[in-house]
């Protein structure tokens, strides 16, 4: 009997969570179909198996961690088999048996090859429904909530979920975790996506000499464009700006590899998206090759996608230049930091009216900040100034940018 293992889920991923099995001991599967949901510190991805016939052991439970290449299930040959019954290896189906793989390509993980593992000797399996789990609470459907909050104490009982119908999720037991208990302690894990983003902004501030330019713009004609055009968005009208920008300054779309600067001719433009599972950087590739409608149906497809927890680790890596918009939290300002091993990001503040003078005269306008976060080995500050300068124009002047769109 085959064991499909947990495949490479890709950008050095080592682990994953199991959150829900699409199928139990006895059931008949077929090549491509989805047998397990798991959670990484990336995203949650259905997993298909690459084998046919009747699932015969499903190793793990909900809420348990597996690590890469560990067994996820067992197959075996046609027909229904009680939990734990060996079954010859001459039973497997012919699909299995002659290496036939899938062709639902996963990060790390597809058609291959090369034949599947067996094993001689095999403890019984036990079928999942004999592992002790917790009753579902009500309003909660994730076992990986569940675990959460009893892991730290948490009465699920006393949380108000924010998820449709009052499902409680995982940020309503963090946040509950966070709550200053009576001593005035608290403590967060560092897990999930909270746990890759701190590795990974840690290690921009290890490697990445950063240093950071800004500059105030008149937004107002950018508003009006953005009136004018009721399908394109404002984040979209800057990831054009931003993208023209880096077609002059290509310099800012690169990445630093040894002793050397990789300057890259795509250009796939991160922009920075906080959902419920914390704050991920959903890609757009080939933006450059986009037009200003195209990018904006990307982005917003990417938004909720990113909002419903849906995105695949190949939607969040790969990255080349990221665009940041804080201005939706209402801050002015930020020096953010580089998402690595890129080597730029772009920051837009909130856009407020302001006493700003036009033609010497002093008027109100639509002023907002942009800032520009940079590598300072692969460009200098003239390259900095000179890409942040050309976007501040496009912003204050938009008409100029339609040559270009």
């Amino acid at each position: 009997m085959p064991d499909f293992l947990l495949p490479d889920l890709g950008e050095g991923l080592t682990e994953a969570e199991i959150v829900t099995w699409l199928v139990g001991v006895g059931d008949t599967i077929v090549v491509d179909q989805p047998v397990v949901e798991v959670e990484t510190a990336k995203a949650t991805v259905q997993v298909p198996s690459p084998f046919a016939g009747v699932v015969s052991a499903l190793h793990g439970r909900e809420g348990q961690a597996l690590a890469v290449g560990s067994p996820l299930i067992t197959v075996g040959g046609s027909g229904f088999r009680e939990p734990g019954v060996v079954v010859p290896d001459t039973a497997v189906p012919d699909a299995a048996a002659a290496g036939e793989g899938s062709g639902n390509v996963l990060i790390g993980y597809g058609t291959s090859a090369a034949p599947a593992r067996r094993r001689s000797r095999r403890r019984p399996a036990a079928a999942p429904a004999a592992v002790p789990s917790p009753s579902p609470s009500p309003g909660v459907i994730s076992p990986i909530v569940r675990r959460l909050a009893r892991d730290h104490g948490v009465d699920l009982a006393t949380i108000t979920g924010s998820g449709p119908g009052g499902i409680v999720r995982r940020h309503d037991v963090e946040a509950a975790i966070a709550a200053p208990a009576v001593t005035g302690s608290r403590r967060i894990p560092l897990t999930g996506v909270r746990g890759a983003v701190a590795a990974k902004l840690s290690r921009s501030r290890r490697e990445i000499p950063e240093a950071t330019v800004w500059v105030d713009v008149d937004a107002t004609d950018l508003l009006a464009a953005r009136a004018a055009l009721p399908d394109v968005s404002l984040l979209s009208l800057l990831a054009r700006f931003a993208v023209l920008g880096l077609r002059r300054f290509p310099e800012l779309n690169s990445r630093v590899e040894g002793d050397e600067i990789v300057v890259l001719d795509a250009v796939h433009l991160g922009f920075a998206a906080q959902t419920d599972r914390g704050l991920v950087v959903p890609v757009v590739r080939d933006a450059h090759t986009r037009t200003t409608a195209d990018l904006a149906a990307a982005l917003r497809e990417r938004t909720a996608a990113a909002r419903d927890g849906t995105l695949t680790p190949a939607d969040l890596t790969g990255g080349t230049f990221t665009l940041n918009n804080y201005g939706v939290f209402g801050v002015d300002g930020s020096a953010a930091i580089i998402n690595h091993p890129e080597a730029a990001i772009l920051g837009v503040g909130r856009i407020v009216d302001r006493p700003w003078a036009v033609d010497g005269q002093l008027a109100v306008r639509k002023v907002c900040q942009l800032t520009l976060a940079f590598d300072h080995r692969v460009c200098d500050g003239g390259t900095a100034g000179g890409f942040l300068r050309f976007v501040a124009d496009q912003v204050e002047s938009p008409i100029r940018a339609l040559a270009h769109l």
